[in-house]
């Protein structure tokens, strides 16, 4: 038994994960994912210069249990450049694997398009059975991932998806195109995230067989629609929510990831915070706080001057801070970053901020009076998965 294959079998330990992409749209989900469970998992750093640098390569893949093998490209103007790229990537990971003897699990993120007449499918097709011929050679642990079109935040525009490209061009004042109004499978990154988490945790023990040891998969997509409908999806969110602040319908999973997926392309900096219309007369004022097309919960708090709450954040829940009465500090930091978006607030002019997912955030009464916040979510309280996550913004 390998020095891999003793730690992988250790129920005990953690599971040591490296990720080639990290840096990448779903590296970075992946990275962070496994983040959040440090009782199960070490991420062992990975950086794009590691091809670069054959010692550093094959100390890393010594490091690991479970190789993620993300890295690619996946557009360029020469189709024969993106197909030395990456079957030129797979062959370094196989070389310093062998080098080093080392056999750790590795799963491969490979493409729907593989059956396509395009080098972009034949690189990933081609990458796939080398790795799994290395696998069969060296009794060693293959997962053949092949993936629908992913999206959700973050994601690069005019590179990992249609979805990124029309959010971006939405909240920047861009026009979108329909270049073919056909349907489009889709799977959102998180979703994907917890699929390739579950093929390493499932392989722990599959070491006994060839069909145990190498398998491969097709991930199946969680979503179809067509680009048209789409579109006027992310249209309706915008003219509704720059206009009025309004939330859409996020009953299905899908409509709420689309949702926070198009949150996280705002200019949040210019765009918070968000003014509410204050209606005054000789009883008093009301302001309308939240406008909603779904459920959730609203919930009230007083916050006494100097006192932060917060210094948390969610992977799937939707949030607004609407502060009615008071002076507040709303900080936002996207974890994995080190950039703090501040945004002052004042109850004389109610305004809101909606926190974007994986942004962890907090409030602070920065004045000399009692703070008043409301605050809404999409979803009740659960004790038992509170998609709540401490870390001081």
């Amino acid at each position: 038994m390998t020095s891999n294959q003793s730690r992988i079998t250790n129920h005990e330990s953690r599971l040591i994960i490296g990720i080639t992409g990290q840096a990448g749209f779903v590296g970075t989900h992946l990275f962070n994912t496994l983040g959040l469970f440090p009782e199960k998992f070490t991420r062992v750093p990975f950086q794009d210069s590691f091809f670069e640098d054959q010692s550093k390569l094959e100390q890393f893949v010594q490091s690991c249990d479970a190789i993620v093998h993300l890295a690619a490209m996946n557009r360029h103007n020469d189709p024969e450049i993106i197909y030395n790229t990456n079957i030129g990537l797979v062959r370094q990971l196989i070389a310093a694997c062998e080098a080093t003897e080392s056999k750790p699990h590795i799963l491969f993120s490979s493409s729907t398009q593989e059956e396509r007449d395009n080098l972009y499918g034949k690189s990933k097709k081609e990458g796939r059975e080398l790795l799994e011929k290395w696998a069969y050679n060296n009794d060693a642990q293959f997962t053949g991932l092949i993936i629908p079109n992913v999206f959700g935040p973050f994601g690069h525009p005019y590179y990992n998806s249609v979805v990124a490209t029309y959010c971006h061009q939405l909240t920047h004042n861009e026009t979108p195109k329909i270049e073919v109004d056909g349907e489009v499978k889709l799977i959102y990154v998180s979703e994907l995230v917890n699929y390739i988490i579950t093929q390493i945790t499932n392989h722990e023990s599959r070491i006994t067989s060839y069909e145990s040891r190498i398998t491969n998969h097709a991930i199946p997509h969680t979503s179809i629609i067509k680009v048209s409908e789409l579109l006027n999806k992310l249209e309706t969110y915008k003219s509704n929510y720059f206009e009025k602040g309004e939330i859409p319908n996020l009953d299905t999973p899908f409509d709420r990831n689309l949702w926070n997926t198009f949150l996280c392309y705002l200019n949040h900096e210019t765009f918070f915070p968000f003014h509410l219309k204050l209606n005054t007369d000789n009883r008093g004022s009301f302001v309308e706080t939240v406008k909603l097309n779904s459920g959730g919960q609203v919930s009230f708090s007083t916050t006494v001057p100097g006192i932060t709450r917060g210094n948390h954040f969610h992977t799937r829940k939707a949030e607004r801070f609407a502060v009615i009465k008071g002076k507040a500090r709303i900080e936002l930091r996207r974890i994995g970053t080190d950039k703090v978006m501040s945004f002052d607030l004042d109850g004389t002019q109610p305004s809101f901020v909606d926190m974007p997912i994986w942004h962890t955030h907090n409030i602070t009464n920065v004045g000399d009076e009692e703070l008043y916040t409301i605050f809404w979510i999409n979803e009740h309280f659960n004790p038992e998965d509170t998609d709540t996550y401490f870390e001081k913004v």
